[in-house]
């Protein structure tokens, strides 16, 4: 039996049935007055819409503040874990991709996290070559993290390089309401809980496509 996910998109964690779940973590942290300001700052961070150069050139080494797109590329729409397979369809349901892989090794991801390599022998994969699995589970992290690709060094690189700031999120596509508040609410709780221990303060951006939340450690 396999367990398919979904990409996470504005219909899901960032739609607006749930701003109160984005809320009320920001509330705990920095009272009432801010939590909305940085509730939207954290839906921003990671609802990025550019990866690769496209992101470089948005917010090059990102030391003044970027976001990750966290959607499924090259046509995903739901992908597929079954023991040793893989597979992914698109946004009709037609099959992409159908490779076996097989573990490779560790591989961090820029120092930031670790996570696991998997390879398939199969020569047409193409963008499908790589899977690299972040640590996450649905059973402790209610999604999945992961990236996959052709090159493993710029797999490797979080802001450089043709997957520069893009690190797919997906929940299982039976996903429910609780399942979703989970996430949220540790996403929020990881990051407020770092942001503090950082001394991390606004770097600017109106929240706005154009001008993104921006965070920055508080010496920029």
């Amino acid at each position: 039996m396999g367990f398919a996910y979904e990409k996470t998109d504005d219909e899901g964690s960032e739609h607006s049935q749930y701003d109160q779940l984005w809320l009320d973590p920001c509330i705990s942290a920095v009272g009432e007055e801010a939590a909305p300001e940085v509730a939207e700052m954290l839906k921003s961070a990671c609802n990025g819409t550019v990866y690769g150069q496209e992101a470089i050139d948005a917010f090059g080494d990102g030391s003044g503040g970027a976001q990750f797109d966290c959607l499924f590329i090259n046509g995903s729409s739901t992908i597929t874990f079954d023991g040793s397979m893989i597979s992914g369809t698109d946004e009709n349901g037609d099959l992409l991709f159908f490779h076996e892989y097989r573990f490779v090794d560790g591989l961090s991801l820029a120092g930031l996290m670790d996570g696991y390599l998997y390879e398939t022998e199969d020569e047409d994969a193409g963008e499908f070559k790589y899977f690299y699995m972040m640590s996450d589970t649905p059973a402790t992290t209610y999604h999945l993290e992961f990236r996959y690709g052709s090159d493993v060094d710029a797999l490797s690189q979080y802001n450089e390089g043709p997957y520069a700031y893009w690190l797919a999120a997906g929940f299982p596509v039976d996903a429910d309401e609780e399942m979703v508040k989970n996430v949220i609410t540790l996403f929020c709780e990881e990051n407020l809980e770092e942001m503090q221990t950082e001394e991390t303060s606004f770097a600017g951006g109106s929240g706005t496509e154009e001008d993104p939340w921006q965070i920055a450690n508080a010496e920029q």
